[in-house]
This record gives C-alpha cells, sequence and structure tokens, in this order.
C-alpha cells in the first residue's frame, strides 16, 4: 500500500529486444487477467474501498547493461 493507494505491479524481464520491451508483453488481455485477480485479492482483504493503482516494471538490456522501466498507474482499473 502506498499512501492509502493499494498497487499491483507487474515484472516483465527481457534478456533482448527482439521481442520488444517487457512492457509490450502486457497486453489488453493481460491487463483485464491482472485487474481481475487485483479485486478478487483486494475484497479478500477488505480492501475494495482504497483506490488502485496497476504499475509495470519492465527489466531488458543487455547482460551487464540492464536498465529499469518503472510505469506508475501504467493502466486503469478497466484494463486501458
Amino acid at each position: 500500500m502506498e499512501a492509502g493507494v493499494t498497487v499491483f505491479v507487474e515484472v516483465k524481464q527481457r534478456s533482448s529486444d527482439g521481442h520488444g520491451e517487457g512492457f509490450e508483453a502486457v497486453t489488453h488481455r493481460k491487463r483485464l487477467r491482472i485487474v481481475r485477480a487485483a479485486r478478487l485479492f483486494a475484497a479478500s482483504r477488505s480492501l475494495s474501498e482504497s483506490p488502485l493503482r496497476f504499475d509495470v516494471i519492465s527489466l531488458g538490456g543487455p547482460v551487464g547493461r540492464p536498465h529499469l522501466r518503472h510505469d506508475r498507474g501504467a493502466f486503469d482499473a478497466e484494463g486501458r
């Protein structure tokens, strides 16, 4: 939780950029699955009334020179 907001984070790692960046793998369908799971988790922990935020962290780049990308609020509770 961050200041009353429950944050769910999807982490993707890529060892090369041959298949795109990690954040690109979080498709609309994947986002909807994450939102559904987050809502179930929040309901089971009595967090249904607290705001939810969905972040994506991508780790990629060549060996020895990785880069990190953190997209705060990457999508909303509708998967957009």
